[in-house]
């Protein structure tokens, strides 16, 4: 054995937070994800592309059930989130969404305080014995809002309305209010979309202040987003998985023409 086999082997074996295998998936007759293996690393940020409609979405509400809301959707496959298959029937969904938190295309902060957003969830899992965040409340808001580097903006307006915020400020409060409960993965789904180009650059600070702590996969139509903005990159069209590989390989050397056509504008 040479040194470079020796070397490889006392690599440690990445973990994967989620993985998902021969994953299936119909709106009604329509089918949406076709045998999906994906397995998305623990602690990076991972970027999904592709053209409207292609999945990415799908995937990613697959990964908190978010789906079951709608009685036409039917799945097939298997994924794990941090080893544990989500579908089993076994395991409850709030348990699922105590692990994995989501945040969408627009700011969705509860019509309340800002102290109070952070504190709903919190309040909601301890009250089920869960494991959640340690602490007063006071110390549970406070860390919350300094994780999203939003706490020295706030700490003053604290029982001010939520939806008064900016749409910025109310981007990283939702952010803020999954904290307490403990997730292991954030799913954001075009969380910059509605911001402007400040406010889109302080969220993409946030994601790298927090890598590292939780695996974030993130769906984005913005090709420089997922660049600047993520360390994997999955290529998805019409429901498959085309090409996943470190986002800078992906854009300067795709290993598919699918994905180089799609990068350089020519679809989507």
């Amino acid at each position: 054995m040479n040194n470079e086999q020796t070397a490889a082997l006392l690599q440690p074996i990445p973990r994967h937070a989620i993985a998902s295998q021969k994953l299936n998936l119909w709106y009604g007759t329509f089918q949406a994800l076709y045998d999906v293996d994906l397995s998305i690393r623990e602690g990076l940020i991972t970027s999904m592309i592709g053209p409207s409609g292609c999945g990415k979405s799908t995937f990613l509400r697959s990964v908190n059930r978010i789906n079951e809301r709608l009685g036409y959707v039917r799945i097939e496959g298997s994924v794990h989130v941090m080893n544990e298959n989500i579908y089993d029937p076994q395991v409850e969904l709030v348990q699922v969404r105590k692990q994995v938190g989501m945040v969408f295309q627009r700011p969705n902060p509860l019509p309340i305080s800002i102290r109070d957003n952070i504190l709903f969830s919190h309040r909601l899992h301890a009250k089920g014995g869960g494991d959640v965040q340690q602490g007063t409340a006071d110390e549970i808001v406070e860390q919350s809002l300094r994780q999203v580097l939003l706490w020295d903006q706030v700490k003053d307006r604290l029982r001010r309305k939520a939806t008064e915020l900016s749409l910025e400020e109310q981007q990283k409060l939702c952010i803020a209010r999954l904290l307490p409960v403990k997730p292991k993965v954030l799913l954001m789904d075009e969380p910059c979309s509605a911001l402007d180009p400040k406010g889109t650059e302080a969220v993409e600070e946030l994601l790298w202040e927090l890598r590292g702590q939780y695996t974030i996969l993130i769906v984005t139509h913005n090709m420089a987003q997922a660049r600047r903005a993520s360390e994997e990159c999955v290529f998805m069209l019409m429901g498959k998985v085309v090409e996943h590989a470190r986002t800078e390989d992906m854009f300067v050397t795709p290993a598919h023409q699918e994905t180089a056509d799609y990068i350089e504008g020519r679809y989507g």
